[in-house]
């Protein structure tokens, strides 16, 4: 368990992090980092990471796929760890 726990820290700071990275690159008009990314690590763990970035930072907030994408992959993997745990 202790393993599963590190990498969902690892995971969801690196989602915070990265949607503040791309925040502060979004007002230098830098390169910026693809939306695809951003989903992919909500997608394998970080999702809380990146909707505390999002709601944090004011990032990606209009964006649907975010605003309402990433509440609900957090949703799922709530309700999957919640099923894995009950068996």
């Amino acid at each position: 368990m202790k393993p599963l726990l590190v990498y969902l820290f690892l995971i969801n700071a690196l989602g915070f992090c990265f949607m503040l990275s791309d925040k502060i690159r979004a007002k230098k008009n830098k390169w910026r980092i693809p939306e695809a990314t951003l989903i992919g690590i909500a997608l394998i763990g970080g999702s809380l990471g990146v909707l505390c970035g999002m709601r944090l930072f004011r990032h990606k907030t209009l964006h649907p796929k975010f605003s309402i994408g990433v509440p609900i992959i957090l949703a799922l993997q709530i309700i999957a760890g919640i099923m894995i745990m009950c068996l």
